[in-house]
């Protein structure tokens, strides 16, 4: 099988908390198999985050990061793999207002 970054993608859900405030989440979509071949997922946030960058070795919820913020921007993720491949994957944060409207900050 040939495992490159098409097999993955970073998936994602929000919850508007008002006054332009969200709770949201990413994690690692993929084949219950190929999750299994990753060992850690290191993600990269907004430099203004508090630890913009984040190690998450939770297999079982697929390496979800909940944070929350107010603003949209683009997340960087590195899967580092059991056998030692890095693969890199990229996202851009959603968020919405409850009226379906979409932040854009």
């Amino acid at each position: 099988m040939n495992t490159g970054t098409n097999d993955y993608k970073i998936a994602q859900g929000s919850s508007y908390q008002g006054e332009d405030w969200w709770k949201w989440w990413i994690w690692i979509e993929a084949e219950p198999a190929l999750l299994d071949k990753i060992g850690y997922v290191v993600y990269t946030l907004h430099f203004s985050f508090n630890d913009p960058v984040r190690k998450m070795t939770n297999r079982s919820a697929k390496f979800r990061l909940e944070t929350e913020g107010w603003g949209t921007f683009t997340i960087f993720a590195r899967l580092y793999l059991k056998d030692g491949t890095e693969l890199p994957l990229q996202h851009e944060l959603e968020l919405e207002y409850p009226d379906g409207t979409k932040n854009m900050a």
